[in-house]
């Protein structure tokens, strides 16, 4: 199977994978968000996070691989009365137009490994602008224990050290772990060893 087809296949159902709220991290900064500008929303998927984002005031750009996410993402973004800018990317080679972006969403794409990782972050940092808001958030290692969402990865999850490392020289970043009980659709449910990156570049 390829690729696509992979992640095609994930998000043919009529039902929203990951649900159709926002990711509690990212509706939690509500209060950071600013009350205008361009957001990114990274491997979007079905739209949760970018019509949130949008539903905010901003000019939203949704970012998947899979055009049937996308649909769903169009669809949602209709019902939510809000206007939603969707492309399809790979968000690994996707250009990262150079100081653009007032928001970056990025919210468990963990199907990169590190070198891919490390693109992908790169990106964030080029596309961001000056005073420009990252809110990220993944799973840590721990996650391995707990199955209950992610890739099952080791080397795609993330630690403090890898978070420090990509984004040290941004002028704030604050990084939390924890674990928590998540209710995300059928994608994400139970206890979770997460971590989030709340930054300003």
């Amino acid at each position: 199977m390829s690729e696509l087809d992979h992640w095609q296949q994930r998000y043919a159902s009529d039902e929203y994978r990951f649900g159709t709220a926002p990711n509690a991290f990212l509706a939690a900064q509500v209060k950071s968000l600013p009350k205008s500008g361009k957001a990114l929303a990274i491997a979007d998927g079905e739209g949760r996070n970018g019509v949130f984002l949008a539903e905010r005031g901003l000019d939203v750009l949704s970012l998947d691989f899979s055009p049937n996410a996308q649909e769903k993402a169009r669809k949602l973004a209709a019902a939510r009365g809000v206007t939603l800018r969707v492309e399809q990317a790979d968000v690994i080679n996707w250009a990262y137009p150079l100081d653009t972006f007032d928001v970056v969403a990025a919210i468990f794409f963990q199907f990169a490994g590190p070198a891919d990782r490390a693109k992908i972050f790169a990106g964030i940092k080029r596309t961001l602008k000056k005073g420009g808001l990252l809110l990220l958030e993944g799973y840590r290692p721990k996650q391995l224990e707990y199955k209950t969402g992610g890739p099952g990865i080791l080397e795609n999850l993330y630690t403090r050290e890898i978070l420090e490392q990509a984004f040290g020289d941004f002028s704030s970043l604050d990084i939390r772990e924890y674990d928590a009980e998540l209710h995300e659709g059928a994608g994400h449910g139970g206890i979770s060893a997460l971590i989030d990156a709340v930054a300003v570049k």
